[in-house]
């Protein structure tokens, strides 16, 4: 039986509506990757794995006709739907994808991967791509040369225990060249320009350790953000704030 791990379920359940609002979109290049490195094109069947909200989704429903979202979370799914209503989106998990054998050209995982990163989930997306055909893994990073986007980091990392995350590189270990080649990195600059609100609390709010935290918790966690954007120097009194990270794509080839 496939199970969505308890931070996700429970923090995306009760912060999809945040997560849409709060997560930064995605660099104009990445386009051009999804169609030359990832070989996406308009007879392209394209599954977009983890979709979540649709952010991901938006930059796929352009390159192809042929497009599947799949998101285990009901929540998710309904905001997508809102976002993304002539777009199909449907129930599954990456150990029991609802699609045939071989069926698949390309299957892409935006800030995802790290959640179902076993050989189980390799094994199912293996079974479902076409010979040649491709896994794309993209997240957004954040910037934490950034000294103020490094304190954010320390703010909330006490209370991640044991999520899943990307920082950590253990999305990796599934890579034993039995199912695919070992990822191949392409990096893009982005920066996410709006209100603090939007890019500072609406974005770590959504992150789904904290949505699940107790009340408490999230409290305290939120005072402290508060507090660094309203004493930071280069953030306090700005209407508008520039919050850099590095988009980082992974090309992994099918093996067969």
């Amino acid at each position: 039986m496939s199970v969505v791990h308890q931070a996700a379920q429970v923090g995306f359940s009760t912060q999809a509506g945040t997560y849409t609002q709060g997560r930064p979109d995605y660099p104009d290049e990445l386009n051009t990757w999804l169609r030359h490195t990832l070989g996406i094109d308009a007879q392209s069947s394209v599954v977009d794995l983890g979709a979540g909200t649709g952010k991901f989704t938006r930059l796929l429903t352009p390159l192809t006709d042929h497009l599947t979202a799949i998101e285990p979370v009901e929540p998710m799914r309904q905001e997508f739907a809102k976002n993304l209503p002539g777009t199909s989106i449907i129930h599954g998990t990456a150990q029991s994808l609802p699609l045939a054998d071989a069926s698949v050209d390309a299957l892409v995982c935006a800030q995802a991967f790290h959640w179902f990163a076993n050989d189980a989930a390799l094994a199912e997306i293996h079974r479902v791509l076409k010979p040649g055909a491709r896994l794309g893994l993209i997240w957004n990073v954040r910037d934490e040369t950034v000294d103020w986007v490094a304190e954010i980091t320390r703010i909330i990392t006490p209370y991640e225990g044991d999520t899943p995350r990307f920082h950590t590189g253990h999305w990796r270990q599934p890579f034993t060249g039995r199912y695919f080649t070992q990822p191949e990195l392409t990096c893009f600059n982005y920066t996410h320009a709006d209100s603090a609100e939007t890019v500072i609390m609406n974005r770590f709010l959504s992150v789904s350790f904290i949505a699940a935290l107790p009340e408490a918790d999230k409290a305290l966690m939120t005072e402290q953000l508060r507090e660094l954007i309203n004493t930071h120097p280069a953030l306090r009194d700005r209407q508008t704030i520039e919050f850099p990270y590095q988009t980082q794509a992974y090309l992994c080839r099918r093996l067969d």
